[in-house]
C-alpha cells in the first residue's frame, strides 16, 4: 500500500524545515496556531493577519428554503460562518 502524505503533513513537513524543529514540534506548533484561531473565531473576534488576510465569522438569517424533489417548504435554521479575505501580499504571492 502507497502511503501518501495530507497537505497537514506537507505543512508539517514545511514547518519543521523552516524553523530548524522537529516534526513533533512543528505539529504542535501548527495545533496552537490552529487552537487559538478557533478560540478567537468562537469568541466573535475579526483576526486580521495584515497582508496575508482576514478570518471573521459572519451570521446567516434563517430563511426557508426548497426542497428540490417535492417542492416542500423547508426551515433553515440561522447559522454562522467563516469567511477568510485575502490580503494584498498573499494575493500577489500566488499571483506571481
Amino acid at each position: 500500500m502507497i502511503e501518501t502524505k495530507s497537505p497537514k503533513d506537507d505543512l508539517i513537513d514545511k514547518i519543521a524545515d523552516l524553523k530548524g524543529s522537529t516534526q513533533k514540534d512543528a505539529k504542535e506548533y501548527l495545533t496552537a496556531v490552529l487552537d487559538s484561531i478557533t478560540a478567537m473565531l468562537k469568541e466573535g473576534k475579526k483576526l486580521p493577519l495584515v497582508g496575508w488576510g482576514t478570518f471573521e465569522v459572519q451570521e446567516r438569517k434563517a430563511t426557508t428554503g426548497r426542497n428540490p424533489r417535492t417542492g416542500e417548504a423547508l426551515n433553515i435554521p440561522a447559522s454562522k460562518r467563516v469567511v477568510f479575505k485575502v490580503g494584498s501580499k498573499l494575493k500577489e504571492a500566488v499571483n506571481g
